[in-house]
């Protein structure tokens, strides 16, 4: 299949939701919008890490706000570098992918908010972008 193992998908998997989702309830919105547009921009991601990500069910961080939050910025971390040793245009295009969902997912309703844009700040950042 991909050649990721289960534990590797499974954080492939949290980082992309994960990071949709801590856009989508950073603000009030149109959450079937957001979601639609989100599952879209997923079309981006590199073909390879499409698939894992499209094979199973996502899995978020339990906790806290805080816990989900810090534990989807760990995912994304280490998806990055999970990626970059394999190809580094793979993980350049893969937070090039996560980014762009989830400005689409903030501005899917026609505005991004500010706190919005503060929670893809922290995905950036994540990523190394």
């Amino acid at each position: 299949m991909s050649g990721y193992t289960e534990a590797e998908s499974r954080t492939l998997r949290t980082a992309v939701y994960g990071a949709m989702v801590l856009v989508s309830v950073a603000e009030e919105g149109a959450l079937d919008q957001e979601s639609h547009a989100g599952i879209e921009a997923m079309a981006t991601l590199p073909a390879d890490v499409r698939q894992v990500v499209d094979a199973g069910a996502p899995e978020l961080p339990e906790g806290s706000v805080a816990d989900v939050e810090n534990g989807v910025l760990a995912a994304l971390r280490e998806s990055v570098a999970l990626l970059a040793e394999r190809s580094a245009a793979d993980a350049s295009a893969f937070a090039d992918a996560v980014v762009g969902m989830c400005e689409k997912v903030a501005s899917a309703d026609g505005r991004v908010g500010q706190d919005e844009d503060a929670v893809i700040g922290r995905v950036r950042a994540a990523l190394g972008r």
